[in-house]
């Protein structure tokens, strides 16, 4: 029982550190930066609303900021978002099956 209160006072730190956005929100809409520039707005605003009506468990929160870490995209930068086309790409932002 105190491993569970720990860790989830640990993710709400963590949560209160990062903006107040979940580190599925924040893997999410870097995924939106990949998205056409006309619609990375709606994508942005899909994502609020997708959070807004889940909970994430504890677990779904450590997957999302493991996947923060390996997840690098840059959408000023094309070819960093072109790695979301193949299997590594996919694997790294939680993609793959």
């Amino acid at each position: 029982m105190r491993r569970a209160t720990s860790i989830t006072l640990l993710c709400s730190a963590l949560l209160a550190l990062a903006g107040c956005k979940s580190p599925c929100r924040e893997l999410s809409e870097r995924l939106c930066n990949c998205v056409e520039a006309f619609r990375r707005d709606d994508c942005i605003q899909a994502v609020a609303d997708r959070e807004r009506s889940l909970e994430p468990t504890d677990e779904d929160l450590a997957a999302c900021e493991e996947r923060l870490d390996s997840c690098k995209l840059d959408a000023d930068d094309r070819k960093t978002c072109d790695l979301l086309l193949k299997d590594e790409g996919k694997a790294a932002c939680g993609l793959a099956r």
